[in-house]
This record gives C-alpha cells, sequence and structure tokens, in this order.
C-alpha cells in the first residue's frame, strides 16, 4: 500500500516540537508558513494536512481529489470549511485538553501583572528612583488581594473549570456564564451575563468563537462593569469589541484589560488598542497562552493520536 502524503502548512506556529514522529505514517512535507493562495498547491496530492491557523475553505476543497484527513493543530477549527468538508467526504479532526494547565497558568500570569501594577513598579526600580527613595519601600500604587473577591468566568469548559478551581483556592467566590446555556452542572453558581458583569472584579473569558459569542462583551456590556473590574480575554479575540474596550479603558469604565487574542492576528498597526492614553491599563500578549512547551508537545502527540486513527479506521477527535 502507497504511503500517504502528509502536509503541515504553517510549522512555525509549533516552534521546536519534533514532528518527525509523524513520518511513521507516510511522507511527510513541512511548509513553515503557508498564505491563503498558496494552499492549494501545497496539497494537491496530499491525503493528510495539518494546519494551526492557515484556513482551507471551500474552493480549496472542492478542487482537491485526494485529500481524506484535516487535522486541526488546535481546539477551534472555524478555520474550516466543515459543511463542505463533509460533503468531499473528508474527515476533520481537532485537538482537545492540550493547552488547559499552559492557559490557566497564563490567565493569572496576567491577572496578577495587571492587578499588582508590575509594570509600574519594575520601571519605578529600573529607573532608579528606589535608589533616591526616603524609605526602605514605595506605596505608589494601592493594589489588593484576591480573598474575598468575585470572579466571573465566561464560558465552564476545561479551561474555565480550572479557572474557578484555582480562583476559588484564592478564597474567590466564582460565577460563571454558560454562553451555550448548557453547561450548568457545575460546582458554581451560573448566572446571566448582565448580572454576571455587574458583580465581578475580575471576569475571566475562556469560551469559543461563535455566532453567540461574536461581539459579547461590547460597550453596552462594558459600562455594566466596576470601573474597578479587570477583563481578561484568553479565548478569541471576536468575543471583545476592541473599539469599545479601548474607549472603556481611556474613560476608566474599568480598571484594566489583558488580552492574549485580538480579533485580526497579527494586528493591524492602527488597531485602536495600540492608542489609547494609559498603556498601563492594558497587558496584550500574541496569543501566545497555549504555547508552553509542553501544551506543545502534548499537541503534536493529539495529531500523532489522530492520524494513527484515521489510519487504523478509528473515530478519535472528529469534528
Amino acid at each position: 500500500m502507497k504511503s500517504p502524503k502528509i502536509v503541515i502548512l504553517d510549522a512555525a506556529t509549533l516552534g521546536d516540537v519534533n514532528l518527525s514522529k509523524l513520518e511513521e505514517f507516510g511522507t511527510l512535507e513541512i511548509f513553515t508558513t503557508t498564505q491563503l493562495e498558496e494552499v492549494a498547491a501545497r496539497i494537491q496530492d496530499a491525503e493528510i494536512v495539518v494546519t494551526n491557523k492557515v484556513p482551507i475553505n471551500r474552493s480549496i476543497l472542492e478542487s482537491n481529489h485526494t485529500l481524506k484527513l484535516i487535522c486541526v493543530a488546535a481546539t477551534g477549527y472555524n478555520i474550516i470549511d466543515i459543511q463542505c468538508a463533509a460533503e468531499q467526504g473528508i474527515i476533520v479532526t481537532n485537538a482537545v485538553g492540550y493547552s488547559t494547565n499552559s492557559v490557566v497558568a497564563h490567565t493569572f500570569s496576567m491577572l496578577f501583572y495587571l492587578s499588582h501594577h508590575s509594570r509600574y513598579f519594575d520601571d519605578y526600580t529600573r529607573s532608579k528612583k528606589w535608589c533616591k527613595s526616603p524609605t526602605f519601600n514605595h506605596l505608589g500604587e494601592s493594589f489588593y488581594e484576591l480573598s474575598g473577591k468575585n470572579w466571573g468566568i465566561i464560558g465552564m469548559g476545561a479551561i474555565g473549570r480550572k479557572v474557578a478551581d484555582l480562583a476559588q483556592a484564592f478564597d474567590c467566590q466564582v460565577s460563571y456564564f454558560s454562553t451555550s446555556g448548557k453547561n450548568r452542572e457545575q460546582p458554581f453558581e451560573c448566572i446571566d451575563l448582565e448580572k454576571l458583569l455587574q458583580q465581578s472584579h475580575i471576569v475571566s473569558i475562556h469560551a469559543p468563537l461563535n455566532e453567540k459569542t461574536a461581539n459579547l462583551i461590547d460597550e453596552a456590556q462594558l459600562k455594566m462593569m466596576s470601573s474597578e473590574a479587570i477583563l481578561l480575554n484568553l479565548s478569541r479575540g471576536g468575543i471583545v469589541n476592541e473599539v469599545a474596550l479601548a474607549s472603556a479603558l481611556d474613560l476608566g469604565e474599568i480598571a484594566a484589560a489583558g488580552l492574549d487574542v485580538l480579533e485580526t492576528e497579527p494586528p493591524q498597526e492602527d488597531n485602536p488598542l495600540f492608542q489609547i492614553e494609559n498603556k498601563d491599563r492594558l497587558l496584550i500578549t500574541p496569543h501566545i497562552a497555549w504555547i508552553s512547551h509542553e501544551s506543545r508537545e502534548r499537541l503534536i502527540a493529539e495529531v500523532y493520536k489522530n492520524i494513527k486513527a484515521f489510519i487504523k479506521g478509528e473515530s478519535r477527535n472528529r469534528v
């Protein structure tokens, strides 16, 4: 039996993890990055394609006559035209659970950076102002303990649940909003979005981007929040309206925001979030919450298992 050709479209997004193990299943061709207009040619004779963020749309699928399996090296699979893939008899798989620990850690990293004013205190020290201080410490910015604070979670999947557990360990009062309306069997209070935004000192988003969550946090929702609240988005950029958020930060309607995702990635240079006046109110990281080395190793292991199951005629992580 002829070995299948396997194409990886955007290996640069996976970093230094070992991809050679996929050679066990066939001929492996690796591209560092791939532009949309290059996809059709690069996968024209491939049976298996691995993509992290390179889209595979209807026109690409309909022009291909060899493709049998698309492995999305991520949990979200909105980059694939799922309906067309089904019509073409192409199986699509994703990877779940691999990044939970990494994203949860980054959630708390962002929170403490913002809530403890780490940028301010680091700048104060590096500027050598501390060298001239009349006291051993510096009280330029106040910060508060997590104990007793209300933490609202939007999206109570595996990541949201682990954030909730750790927030509770810090003695936070945890509540959540179910974006699907179905996930209500949790040991935390499930409330509507308006109530969650009004009562929470911290709001963290861990939900998929879909028709129910697109633009979920807009101008009206931001105005519901306390001026002392911190908003964290560790899911998808399209859930938070960036124009509205920039305005809310400048007007002091919320205290701060931490974003690991933006609506367009990489962002445009004229993104309104780059123009806010008080930059200490905002922390943006370039979609790295999932990117710990261990997380990426687990991701490739998931892709490996998905391909192995496919070759054996078994169903695994099909979307």
